[in-house]
């Protein structure tokens, strides 16, 4: 398997739940996709199938190009405004495939599919990037909170404890005023807590881009670092494993 493995999350329609169905990655010049442990979850209640014709849940697939769900999610290179969205999502004109689905989620508005990247360990740190979630359900002072806020800026973690749809829940916040930034995507949640628990509370989050002109989906690009724990891994459930019967 090759270094970048992204997990493909499906958000189930009646609780909100972002549950992990499947891991797509790259290798030897293909792609490759298998179906995890978390696609019975979605399949309980019929309210998810599969994908395409990918119908056999303990099959490996592989393809020398990328599989169309996921091509579909990106932008083309012709497009008028691509040289700004590559801006926007703060990579340059050398990202591969799975580096532009990895830094946008490969969100679409016509089904609730996104796709993250696992973090992996990198000179003893935990690292990874993503926009701040939930910024259109915000006020609109936090809004023109976010408008001014600096590259390079420091955020803090703040525990929703008492969210009724994720109890793991992480806000982002300003130091002084303390302004709601929006939160850490949910798929991340339950790896950052665990973090702050082994770290003392030492998770550093900070500003990498403002996006003053573009959707909210990408306003705000934030990075996490922390150290990373002896014995720690990423996604560790049973749900995010390759799917077995």
């Amino acid at each position: 398997m090759s270094d970048q493995v992204l997990i493909l999350s499906w958000r189930e329609p009646e609780l909100r739940e972002w549950i992990p169905i499947g891991r797509l990655w790259q290798q030897d010049n293909q792609y490759y996709f298998c179906y995890t442990q978390g696609l019975k979850k979605a399949q309980q209640n019929n309210n998810f199938s599969y994908l395409g014709e990918m119908t056999d849940a303990k099959q490996t697939y592989f393809s020398d190009e990328l599989f169309p769900v996921f091509q579909n999610r990106l932008l083309a290179k012709s497009r008028p405004e691509y040289k700004r969205y590559l801006d926007w999502i703060g990579l340059d004109k050398n990202l591969t495939k799975l580096d532009e689905l990895a830094r946008t989620n490969g969100i679409r508005a016509t089904d609730s599919l996104q796709l993250f990247e696992i973090p992996k360990l990198n000179n003893g740190k935990y690292t990874t990037y993503f926009f701040s979630h939930g910024i259109s359900h915000l006020p609109k002072s936090y809004l023109d909170r976010i408008e001014k806020i600096k590259e390079g800026e420091k955020l803090y973690l703040m525990q929703d404890i008492q969210n009724k749809v994720d109890r793991l829940a992480l806000m982002l916040r300003t130091d002084d005023p303390v302004e709601l930034m929006g939160y850490c995507p949910r798929i991340y949640t339950k790896d950052i807590n665990r973090l702050l628990e082994a770290n003392n509370n030492e998770v550093n989050v900070t500003v990498k881009k403002v996006n003053k002109k573009a959707p909210l989906q990408v306003k705000l690009l934030c990075q996490l670092e922390a150290n990373w724990p002896e014995g720690f891994n990423p996604f560790d459930d049973e749900e995010f494993k390759p799917f077995k019967a």
